[in-house]
């Protein structure tokens, strides 16, 4: 194996474990009726990501989607970042750390069949520290939704 393949697969082997995704919380929701999914995200310590809505452009947002299906997500709901400062910015940047909840706001469809549904969407992110900054990752990100009538 090269040595860029080495450092290239150790690169974004790290990267698997900076971000880690709760198990959520059994989820039911009722046909017709809006449903709100809380998924509970934790960086490692001395990582940083930054926001749905970073400080500059070039910066690449933390960003959830979620695929159309039985249930719409008309809304994602991302907490207040924080400002900080970093020795590579004059400008502090809007990130986020530790721990932190995404909330989902989805709607089940009408012509929505009762059962176990599994709701799917991607999770975009890139983590950083005050030194360097990883490759960008999408995690793919799966919620089972029991649909009552």
């Amino acid at each position: 194996m090269s040595a860029v393949a080495l450092l290239s697969s150790l690169c974004c082997f790290g990267q698997n474990n900076v971000l880690t995704i709760a198990p959520p919380e059994k989820v039911t929701a009722k046909i017709g009726a809006p449903a709100q999914v809380k998924l509970s995200l934790e960086l490692r310590s001395g990582y940083h990501c930054n926001s749905n809505k970073p400080a500059d452009d070039y910066l690449i947002p933390l960003k959830l989607t979620w695929t159309a299906g039985a249930l719409e997500a008309p809304e994602v709901v991302y907490p207040a970042p924080q400002m900080e400062k970093y020795s590579f910015s004059e400008n502090p940047l809007s990130v986020y750390t530790g721990n932190f909840e995404l909330v989902t706001k989805f709607k089940v469809a009408a012509s929505a069949m009762p059962g176990q549904v599994v709701a799917t969407g991607k999770l975009r992110y890139q983590a950083c520290t005050d030194r360097m900054c990883l490759p960008p990752k999408t995690i793919d990100v799966s919620i089972p939704i029991d649909i009552l009538k």
